[in-house]
Protein backbone atom coordinates (compact mmCIF):
# COMPACT_ATOMS: atom_id res chain seq x y z
CA UNK A 1 0.00 0.00 0.00
CA UNK A 2 2.79 2.35 0.72
CA UNK A 3 4.12 1.53 -2.35
CA UNK A 4 1.24 2.75 -4.25
CA UNK A 5 0.74 6.01 -2.26
CA UNK A 6 4.14 6.55 -3.58
CA UNK A 7 3.72 5.55 -7.37
CA UNK A 8 0.67 7.99 -7.30
CA UNK A 9 2.66 11.19 -5.62
CA UNK A 10 5.70 10.20 -8.16
CA UNK A 11 2.91 10.10 -10.88
CA UNK A 12 1.13 13.28 -9.97
CA UNK A 13 4.20 15.51 -9.87
CA UNK A 14 5.48 13.66 -13.40
CA UNK A 15 1.75 14.84 -14.67
CA UNK A 16 2.25 18.20 -13.03
CA UNK A 17 5.59 18.56 -14.80
CA UNK A 18 4.90 17.95 -18.57
CA UNK A 19 3.63 20.23 -21.15
CA UNK A 20 0.56 19.54 -22.98
CA UNK A 21 -1.80 17.22 -23.42
CA UNK A 22 -1.05 14.84 -26.11
CA UNK A 23 2.74 14.58 -24.23
CA UNK A 24 1.02 13.97 -21.25
CA UNK A 25 -1.44 11.23 -22.76
CA UNK A 26 2.06 9.21 -23.93
CA UNK A 27 3.60 9.89 -20.71
CA UNK A 28 0.28 8.53 -18.45
CA UNK A 29 0.06 5.77 -20.65
CA UNK A 30 3.95 4.65 -20.08
CA UNK A 31 3.41 5.27 -16.46
CA UNK A 32 0.22 3.05 -16.59
CA UNK A 33 2.85 0.19 -18.82
CA UNK A 34 5.21 0.51 -16.00
CA UNK A 35 2.95 -0.08 -13.44
CA UNK A 36 1.92 -3.19 -14.87
CA UNK A 37 5.10 -4.64 -15.49
CA UNK A 38 5.76 -3.47 -11.63
CA UNK A 39 2.87 -5.47 -10.93
CA UNK A 40 3.92 -8.19 -12.71
CA UNK A 41 6.90 -8.11 -11.18
CA UNK A 42 5.77 -8.29 -7.86
CA UNK A 43 3.80 -11.00 -8.46
CA UNK A 44 6.79 -13.26 -9.90
CA UNK A 45 8.76 -12.25 -6.58
CA UNK A 46 5.99 -13.48 -4.67
CA UNK A 47 5.44 -16.81 -6.58
CA UNK A 48 9.34 -17.42 -6.39
CA UNK A 49 9.71 -16.23 -2.65
CA UNK A 50 6.90 -18.51 -2.18
CA UNK A 51 8.66 -21.35 -4.32
CA UNK A 52 11.74 -20.95 -2.35
CA UNK A 53 10.01 -20.88 0.99
CA UNK A 54 8.82 -24.15 0.22
CA UNK A 55 11.92 -25.96 -1.44
CA UNK A 56 13.58 -24.71 2.47
CA UNK A 57 10.89 -26.18 4.64
CA UNK A 58 11.02 -29.61 2.48
CA UNK A 59 14.85 -29.67 2.75
CA UNK A 60 14.59 -29.26 6.43
CA UNK A 61 12.04 -31.65 7.07
CA UNK A 62 14.23 -34.09 4.23
CA UNK A 63 17.12 -33.46 6.99
CA UNK A 64 14.58 -34.54 10.19
CA UNK A 65 13.86 -37.50 8.50
CA UNK A 66 17.23 -38.88 7.36
CA UNK A 67 18.02 -37.94 10.98
CA UNK A 68 15.69 -39.89 12.44
CA UNK A 69 16.39 -42.63 9.84
CA UNK A 70 19.87 -42.87 10.78
CA UNK A 71 19.19 -42.89 14.67
CA UNK A 72 16.51 -45.84 13.52
CA UNK A 73 19.34 -47.31 12.17
CA UNK A 74 22.15 -46.87 14.93
CA UNK A 75 19.31 -48.55 17.34
CA UNK A 76 18.68 -51.73 15.55
CA UNK A 77 22.41 -52.36 13.22
CA UNK A 78 23.28 -54.25 16.80
CA UNK A 79 20.17 -56.57 16.21
CA UNK A 80 21.73 -59.87 14.87
CA UNK A 81 24.65 -59.66 16.90
CA UNK A 82 21.98 -59.44 19.89
CA UNK A 83 20.00 -61.97 18.45
CA UNK A 84 23.31 -63.97 18.08
CA UNK A 85 23.85 -63.70 21.52
CA UNK A 86 20.36 -64.46 22.87
CA UNK A 87 21.50 -68.45 22.31
CA UNK A 88 24.22 -67.79 25.04
CA UNK A 89 21.64 -66.94 27.59
CA UNK A 90 19.34 -69.78 26.57
CA UNK A 91 22.36 -71.77 27.09
CA UNK A 92 22.87 -70.40 30.46
CA UNK A 93 19.33 -71.28 31.22
CA UNK A 94 19.59 -74.90 30.25
CA UNK A 95 22.89 -75.06 32.50
CA UNK A 96 20.79 -74.15 35.61
CA UNK A 97 17.91 -76.27 35.31
CA UNK A 98 19.47 -79.21 37.33
CA UNK A 99 22.32 -77.25 39.61
CA UNK A 100 21.84 -73.75 41.13
CA UNK A 101 23.29 -74.36 44.21
CA UNK A 102 27.05 -74.80 44.32
CA UNK A 103 29.40 -71.95 44.15
CA UNK A 104 30.23 -72.74 40.45
CA UNK A 105 27.00 -71.78 39.27
CA UNK A 106 26.35 -69.09 41.57
CA UNK A 107 29.21 -67.52 40.01
CA UNK A 108 27.93 -68.37 36.35
CA UNK A 109 24.82 -66.70 37.41
CA UNK A 110 26.03 -63.12 38.00
CA UNK A 111 28.26 -63.16 34.98
CA UNK A 112 24.30 -64.55 32.78
CA UNK A 113 22.84 -61.25 34.87
CA UNK A 114 26.04 -58.83 33.61
CA UNK A 115 25.36 -60.33 30.04
CA UNK A 116 21.20 -59.42 30.39
CA UNK A 117 22.15 -56.05 32.05
CA UNK A 118 24.39 -55.04 29.42
CA UNK A 119 22.18 -56.42 26.77
CA UNK A 120 18.88 -54.09 28.44
CA UNK A 121 21.33 -51.52 28.40
CA UNK A 122 21.04 -51.69 24.23
CA UNK A 123 17.29 -51.38 24.31
CA UNK A 124 17.22 -55.33 25.04
CA UNK A 125 13.82 -56.88 27.28
CA UNK A 126 12.50 -59.96 27.81
CA UNK A 127 8.85 -60.53 26.89
CA UNK A 128 6.50 -61.50 29.69
CA UNK A 129 4.61 -64.38 28.87
CA UNK A 130 3.66 -67.40 31.92
CA UNK A 131 0.07 -66.08 33.10
CA UNK A 132 -0.06 -63.74 30.29
CA UNK A 133 -2.83 -63.89 27.62
CA UNK A 134 -1.47 -65.43 23.99
CA UNK A 135 -0.91 -62.78 21.86
CA UNK A 136 0.17 -63.82 18.13
CA UNK A 137 2.77 -60.82 17.78
CA UNK A 138 4.70 -61.35 20.58
CA UNK A 139 4.19 -65.22 21.70
CA UNK A 140 4.09 -68.51 18.86
CA UNK A 141 2.71 -71.55 19.88
CA UNK A 142 4.48 -74.17 20.11
CA UNK A 143 2.22 -76.51 21.81
CA UNK A 144 -1.27 -76.66 24.03
CA UNK A 145 -1.90 -78.04 27.51
CA UNK A 146 -5.15 -78.88 29.11
CA UNK A 147 -5.60 -76.78 32.02
CA UNK A 148 -8.08 -75.45 34.75
CA UNK A 149 -7.26 -71.87 33.73
CA UNK A 150 -9.17 -69.56 30.86
CA UNK A 151 -8.33 -71.00 27.48
CA UNK A 152 -5.76 -69.06 25.10
CA UNK A 153 -3.17 -68.20 28.91
CA UNK A 154 0.16 -68.91 28.51
CA UNK A 155 1.20 -71.59 31.28
CA UNK A 156 4.52 -72.73 30.36
CA UNK A 157 7.28 -70.70 28.27
CA UNK A 158 9.56 -73.17 25.96
CA UNK A 159 12.00 -70.25 25.20
CA UNK A 160 12.30 -66.91 25.93
CA UNK A 161 11.14 -64.31 23.60
CA UNK A 162 12.84 -60.71 23.79
CA UNK A 163 12.21 -57.27 22.09
CA UNK A 164 14.63 -54.90 21.17
CA UNK A 165 13.15 -51.26 21.53
CA UNK A 166 9.83 -52.13 21.32
CA UNK A 167 9.83 -54.59 18.63
CA UNK A 168 9.80 -57.98 19.15
CA UNK A 169 13.42 -59.55 17.76
CA UNK A 170 12.34 -63.25 19.00
CA UNK A 171 9.05 -64.32 19.64
CA UNK A 172 8.92 -66.28 22.83
CA UNK A 173 7.86 -70.03 21.90
CA UNK A 174 5.39 -71.03 24.32
CA UNK A 175 2.49 -73.53 25.53
CA UNK A 176 -1.05 -72.27 25.96
CA UNK A 177 -3.73 -74.01 27.88
CA UNK A 178 -6.80 -75.51 26.41
CA UNK A 179 -10.38 -76.31 28.07
CA UNK A 180 -9.93 -80.33 28.78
Amino acid sequence: MAEEKDNKIEEEIIVEETDGEAGNLDFQEKIKQLQEKLKKCQELKEEYLNGWQRAKADLINARKDDERRNQEFVKFANAALISDILAVLDSFDLAFENEKESKFSKGIILIKMQLEDILRKYGLEPIKSIGEKFNLQLHEIVGETNSEKEEGIIVEEMQKGYMLYGKVLRPARVKVSKKE
